[in-house]
């Protein structure tokens, strides 16, 4: 369930409403008389809310949710659960922007509103923190004792700063919760929307962005980075990770504790990231990935599969990095033979 600090939620729908909203074919008897709350996403939901699945990969989850209504491709149908009402669709993502939107029609506005003032009475601002000059703080913010907000910082509403923390001037908090002792460089955004867009014939449908980012204590972020609320799930970076210049976080990534990712690294959404995970300038990582703890990205690869934890990996795609060297070495090999330069 989206946090009620950000988001308002309408409804409660039907099923039958659902159908017509989705553009979908409700089966099975699950429905029948109930109504539904909120989305949710499969492994959260319980049998008020509504889910969807597109990827193969979430199968499993799927099987094993207790999701009250799914939308879904009727290829899927008989592995739904008996208790589920079933909104068939050939185009499940799409179908669930629209009931998104329909729960949850405020969340398409680009920002949170900031109110008029500065600081606001509804704020909580410890009398220890710092507030620089033009800083705007929201409507039900709060600022933890001993932080420190730079000039002409944007604190939206209903964002946690924890105790010591650092903002630099000219950042954007929204949609999220820090810590204690995190500190954030100029030029940094978290909270934007997380990039979900449902293409179709007809244009591209706005996924609404109904989660939050979660940053544990001791996280720095570099300059110009930024850092997507998740989709349904939050994002979330763990304890005392080191996030450099210009990197790109997609929505509903988790990283670990105690990682170091360097600049103009990009992580695409969903991907899970797990402790201690090294991951070297310019590398690209794709989404739905699992990389294991310990493991080690090297500069400017390209990873497009699970990494297992404590591998080291090179290239693009991404292999074992013996083996991406040793290739590399071959190659040099053949073009000196060639006469090459």
């Amino acid at each position: 369930m989206a946090d009620p600090r950000f988001f308002k939620v309408a409804g409660p729908f039907s099923l039958d409403q659902l159908a017509k909203i989705a553009g979908a074919k409700p089966e099975g008897a699950g429905g029948s008389g109930k109504t539904y709350v909120d989305v949710a996403p499969l492994s959260e939901a319980n049998d008020t809310h509504v889910s969807f699945i597109d990827n193969r990969r979430y199968v499993g989850e799927f099987e094993q949710s207790g999701a009250g209504a799914v939308l879904l491709q009727e290829d899927l149908v008989p592995r739904a659960s008996p208790h589920m009402a079933l909104l068939v669709t050939n185009d499940p993502y799409r179908a669930y922007a629209k009931i998104a939107q329909a729960f949850y029609p405020g969340a398409l506005e680009p920002f949170s509103s900031l109110g008029e003032e500065a600081s606001t009475g509804s704020a909580k601002i410890d009398p220890t923190a710092t507030i620089g000059p033009g800083a705007v703080i929201g409507p039900g913010a709060e600022i933890g004792s001993g932080t420190v907000i730079g000039a002409n910082s944007v604190i939206g509403s209903g964002v946690v700063v924890g105790a010591n923390c650092q903002i630099a001037p000219s950042v954007t908090l929204t949609y999220c919760l820090l810590g204690n002792g995190v500190i954030v460089h100029s030029g940094v955004r978290i909270g934007q929307d997380g990039f979900g867009f449902a293409p179709g014939a007809d244009g591209h449908e706005k996924v609404p962005q109904l989660g939050r980012v979660l940053i544990g204590d001791n996280v720095e972020i570099g300059a110009n980075s930024t850092i997507d609320r998740g989709a349904g799930p939050d994002t979330v970076i763990g304890q005392g990770t080191k996030i450099d210049n210009l990197v790109q976080i997609g929505h509903n990534v988790r990283i670990g504790e105690n990682c170091l990712i360097v600049a103009q690294v990009g992580i695409s959404g969903s991907t899970k990231i797990g402790d201690f995970v090294m991951v070297g300038g310019q590398a690209g990582i794709s989404g739905h990935l699992e990389i294991g703890s310990g493991a080690r990205i090297a500069a400017q690869s390209g990873v497009t599969r699970n990494i297992p934890a404590g591998a080291t990996v090179a290239g693009m795609p991404a292999i074992d990095a013996r083996e991406h060297w040793k290739i590399r070495a071959r190659l040099n090999k053949l073009a000196r033979g060639s006469g090459e330069e």
